[in-house]
């Protein structure tokens, strides 16, 4: 029953953050680049966007049940609180999306009529655009720490290759 529960917790997981990482990096540029509008392109992704929302409640909601299941019935002390507490986060930060910045950015785009026609320098543009940053900080900032990936860095892959692994391999120079 506990590799049910663990695996309940990685499918969740993994199901919700793959699900970020395709729309960042398959389905809102694919929208993009296929719709002549970037008025009905920002439409749909706004969409998937709400959708993608409710499906990571629903994965954080299972995560920490199985979490809270394993602590439980198992009386085990290994819950992994800072990776329930990262769920947590993540859930918290997804509702904030949501319930705030999405909604606020809706109604944005439904004073200016057109978010393309509406000038850079409009107010309601202005504030727009400063919400479109946050809305993107608040889905990717948990994925996006380095600012390069670690292939680029081998010396800290290898560091954190040893502290995963124990294993003492070392990188070529």
């Amino acid at each position: 029953m506990t590799n049910l529960l663990r695996f309940l917790q990685v499918f969740a997981l993994g199901a919700w953050v793959g699900a970020i990482l395709y729309l960042s990096f398959v389905v809102a540029p694919g929208v993009f680049g296929t719709l002549s509008s970037r008025d009905q392109a920002g439409a749909v992704v706004g969409l998937v966007l709400g959708r993608l929302h409710i499906l990571g409640l629903i994965a954080a909601a299972i995560y920490v049940a199985a979490a809270l299941c394993i602590w439980l019935f198992y009386s085990t002390k290994e819950v992994a609180t800072a990776a329930v507490a990262m769920v947590i986060v993540m859930a918290v930060l997804t509702l904030i999306s949501q319930r705030v910045v999405t909604s606020r950015m809706a109604a944005l785009r439904t004073q200016m009529v057109s978010v393309d026609a509406t000038p850079r320098d409009n107010n309601l543009r202005v504030q727009f655009d400063k919400l479109h940053r946050v809305s993107v900080q608040l889905e990717g900032r948990p994925y996006h720490r380095h600012r390069r990936p670690l292939a680029h860095r081998p010396q800290i892959a290898a560091k954190k290759w040893r502290v995963v692994t124990g294993s003492y391999w070392r990188v070529a120079r």
